[in-house]
């Protein structure tokens, strides 16, 4: 009777522990609340099972209760996973939809924030879907519509790689810090798709006119993103006067892949740069209809982050996009070095890609590429991250059309986080003090011994060192450069350093996100009063820029230009002051290792 109870004590423990993993799983795969009940009835039904009929049973009996209860686990697992859906324009339920607004398009409604200070309207069509004989092609107009357009919801991402649910909630818990457990609002994933030329635009409550315009773009390394993601929406902007509106682009292979075959079919000769055709695309939509959502369409300000700011960049240079915005905010990335770190490549380069493209997808020509599924194009996204100069969206280096005076931007607020690189160095970046020189080689060239000197390694931690270099080469330097072109063209340029530590991505790439789109309410348990009152100090300044191309105001420490403080950068910490900025002999470095002659 003693060892009939001690094995129904271990089966009730074990069923225990098979039930938290289980329980695990679903919390982090974000299950729906069906595979919850569904799981609580397995597990209870089982232990019943057990304890009522399978307990006197011989082992091979027990043994197939096992079975069936682990592929009833999995069947449970299967048919509860997220489906996929569209993200609603605001967190609240039931929100009010606005009265109707017209544009050209057609009649179109959105929905009010929850105190009714705002009108967000999601999904709204700028271009035609870029699909079948529409793909790897310059964006087309988007079609009128019958009726009235209901843009409460955001419209599918752009094509990208997907991955597991699992993967993301540890990615958000590990380095976010954005644990929601339990949480029955998030237990679908976002919907993806080919069809996502689509832009997004919050404006103040009621008749207005004349506001001043903010248009952002996302980052995401030309490969990943969304324009939904809660840390970059435009409410709080809105709430200050400024109309701010955001927009959905083609991505990776789907918005970078170059071939000459393409080049020769289109209309302007051009291939690889079908993302940045669709920004613009974006932003002549803005200039046409932007009036009708109370925007001044003769005072717009580009923003964007990493690859949202290089892309910035590029329609700084770009002849398409003159005349179509005043002024720029970018934040963590630039392509104006001579040789760009990232998102840039050379013409020659982004053509012979399409080689492993094709040898990945079974294919031979950029028309068979057109009839593959988009999941089955999108196994190829991976190696698409870049634009390039294509002699029509880009016409050349961007440089080169800052060293004549040609950039479209008048005026620049632009900058970088303190330790930009680390989280791009924790896989795959082996730094020993012995290879430490050698690594850096392979960016700086015979500079490499130099900056080993400026940023020596201290015992055996090499990978600091290493750390502190990148985030200086891969983001400071641009802005650097960025900063130094327009101070020579005498426009104002304004350049920050973000050093504020927080529970969350903290001063690392994007760390300065929710402070720059006053957004720190969605993660509340990273910040303190200190966070909340930089963060509306931040979009004051860029409230301010916005209005009238000067950061500077009542109540604000004073940001001086780059011309006033050359070697100096607006800190955004603990404190808002004037600081040297950290990296200045490296700048010097690198300005030789890319052939800069500069001297102050």
């Amino acid at each position: 009777m003693k060892d009939k109870g001690c094995k129904h004590m271990s089966f009730t423990i074990g069923l225990i522990i098979i039930g938290v993993l289980f329980a695990a799983v679903l919390e982090l795969s974000r299950n729906t609340v069906a595979g919850w009940v569904l799981a609580i009835a397995l597990f209870v039904g089982y232990f019943l099972l057990h304890k009522n009929v399978l307990a006197d049973k011989t082992w091979w009996m027990k043994l197939l209760g096992w079975a069936g209860f682990f592929v009833l686990c999995f069947l449970i697992y299967k048919v509860s996973f997220p489906p996929y859906k569209q993200v609603p324009a605001v967190a609240f339920k039931n929100p009010e939809a606005t009265d109707v607004l017209h544009i050209e398009q057609g009649d179109l409604t959105g929905v009010y924030n929850e105190d009714k200070t705002v009108e967000v309207y999601t999904g709204i069509p700028y271009a035609a879907p870029p699909v079948g004989d529409l793909r790897f092609k310059e964006p087309q107009p988007a079609d009128a519509w019958e009726g009235t357009l209901v843009c409460d919801h955001f419209a599918p991402m752009s094509m990208q790689p997907e991955n597991h649910p699992i993967w993301n909630s540890l990615v958000n818990g590990i380095f976010y810090n954005s644990w929601h457990f339990f949480d029955v609002n998030d237990n679908y994933r976002e919907a993806m798709s080919e069809d996502s030329l689509y832009l997004n635009v919050w404006k103040p409550v009621g008749d207005v006119s004349n506001c001043p315009v903010i248009v952002y773009i996302h980052g995401g390394s030309l490969q990943t993103g969304q324009p939904s993601y809660n840390q970059y929406r435009g409410e709080e902007y809105a709430k200050r006067g400024i109309v701010f509106v955001s927009m959905g682009y083609r991505l990776n292979i789907f918005g970078y892949y170059a071939d000459e075959e393409l080049a020769k079919e289109s209309p302007n000769h051009t291939t690889g740069n079908y993302g940045t055709l669709d920004q613009l695309e974006a932003l002549k939509w803005v200039n046409k209809n932007i009036a009708s959502f109370g925007g001044d369409a003769s005072n717009i300000t580009l923003a964007g982050e990493s690859a949202g700011a290089s892309s910035v960049n590029a329609l700084c240079v770009s002849p398409l996009a003159k005349g179509l915005f005043k002024r720029v905010v970018a934040e963590s990335s630039g392509i104006v070095a001579r040789t760009p770190y990232h998102t840039f490549r050379d013409y020659k380069d982004a053509l012979a890609m399409k080689e492993d493209a094709w040898k990945t997808l079974n294919v031979s020509s950029a028309t068979e590429m057109r009839k593959l599924d988009a999941k089955e194009l999108a196994k190829a996204a991976g190696a698409y991250n870049s634009m390039t100069v294509d002699g029509y969206v880009i016409t050349e280096q961007p440089y080169l059309t800052y060293e004549k005076g040609e950039n479209n931007e008048e005026a620049l607020l632009n900058g970088f986080n303190a330790h930009e690189a680390d989280v791009f160095t924790i896989l795959g970046t082996k730094v020993t003090p012995e290879n430490y020189v050698e690594v850096l080689r392979g960016s700086f060239g015979d500079q490499a011994k130099a900056i080993a000197e400026l940023y020596p390694v201290n015992g055996k931690d090499a990978k600091t060192s290493y750390n502190a270099v990148m985030s200086g080469a891969w983001f400071a330097y641009s802005h650097h450069v960025w900063s130094r072109y327009m101070a020579a063209q005498n426009k104002p340029v304004y350049e920050y350093c973000f050093t504020k530590e927080n529970k969350g991505l903290s001063t690392n790439h994007a760390g300065e996100l929710p402070y720059f789109y006053g957004c720190l309410a969605t993660e509340p348990q990273n910040y303190t009063k200190n966070d909340y009152e930089l963060s509306d100090t931040i979009v004051s300044y860029i409230t301010n820029f916005a209005k009238t191309g000067n950061p500077n105001g009542l109540g604000l420490p004073k940001w001086p230009t780059y011309s006033e403080k050359p070697d100096a950068v607006l800190e955004l910490g603990e404190s808002v002051g004037m600081m040297e900025d950290p990296y200045l002999e490296l700048y010097n470095s690198i300005d030789k290792a890319q052939g800069y002659n500069y001297t102050k």
